[in-house]
């Protein structure tokens, strides 16, 4: 890996890492329908803007079903829960769990496209769920055990959204599918407001936090990790996943005094050896 790619490695696991430090600030004040849909909404015009001054087309007209379906999938629905879930849990906690997503997608690229489990990625399966149990289990915060559940499907959509991908749109542009998916399911999403309304002036910091999980962690992120594919590879890219929870926690303890926990800590461990082996190598095909 050279320099340049390692550089914006780091960068994106720590914007990433910082979207769910924005999320816990945003979601007490807005609700999460709000929070979800304002993030979509920044970061699909911003980067419909940005692909019409550098010419790029998402070509709408053919991909637009599945820029919708996969936008609810991946961004809509996900985002909605994770705002939900910062209501009771921190930002590391979050973090943890967002990175069971390459597990929930060996499952269910097991389940629906004929992958073969491996013995390595079991294993790595069973080293996840002690993770998660071990995160979840030692709260007796109120509404904790929940937000976890939010968390964790919010993590298995993610992995919903790439079997859906590569059955069912395998064709799909990548910076087409980075503006596509946030501007139609914040679209799609707006009239959900009337069941968890905002309040009419959110005060600077809140509006700051809003702008900044669009511009950096949608936009600007987005940017990052598609030039990471491009030089790494999706598999190299993935690497992201092992060191977002280290910024979340890194951030939630400085920007909003959270503990760290023993439990944390080895759950994170659990759950990121885990990923490992469930990424480790390619997947077997079923006999």
């Amino acid at each position: 890996m050279r320099s340049a790619d390692a550089a914006r490695l780091v960068a994106l696991s720590a914007i990433w890492g910082a979207s769910f430090l924005f999320t816990r600030i945003v979601a007490p004040a807005l609700g999460p329908i709000a929070t979800a849909d304002s993030r979509m909404l920044v970061a699909g015009i911003a980067l419909a803007l940005w692909f019409r001054i550098a010419g790029f087309d998402p070509q709408w007209r053919r991909w637009w079903p599945h820029y919708a379906a996969l936008g609810m999938i991946n961004t809509g629905v996900p985002f909605i829960l994770f705002a939900f879930a910062a209501l009771y849990i921190g930002a590391g906690e979050m973090a943890v769990l967002n990175a069971t997503s390459p597990m929930w997608g060996a499952v269910l690229s097991a389940a629906f496209l004929g992958e073969r489990l491996t013995s390595r990625r079991v294993i790595g399966l069973a080293l996840g769920v002690a993770g998660v149990a071990l995160i979840g289990n030692p709260s007796a915060r109120e509404g904790a055990v929940l937000a976890c559940i939010a968390a964790l499907a919010a993590a298995a959509c993610y992995g919903c959204a790439g079997v859906y991908l590569r059955r069912w749109a395998p064709g799909a542009p990548a910076r087409g599918l980075a503006v596509g998916t946030q501007l139609s399911a914040g679209l799609i999403v707006l009239p959900l407001l009337v069941l968890w309304p905002p309040p009419a002036s959110p005060p600077p910091l809140i509006l700051a936090s809003v702008l900044a999980l669009g511009l950096v962690c949608g936009a600007v992120g987005y940017v990052l990790y598609f030039r990471l594919i491009a030089d790494l590879g999706a598999t190299g890219a993935l690497t992201v996943t092992y060191l977002i929870p280290l910024f979340a926690m890194l951030w939630g303890a400085l920007f909003l005094a959270e503990t760290v926990t023993a439990a944390m800590a080895g759950g994170a461990a659990l759950v990121i050896a885990g990923t490992l082996l469930v990424l480790a190598g390619p997947a077997a095909p079923a006999r």
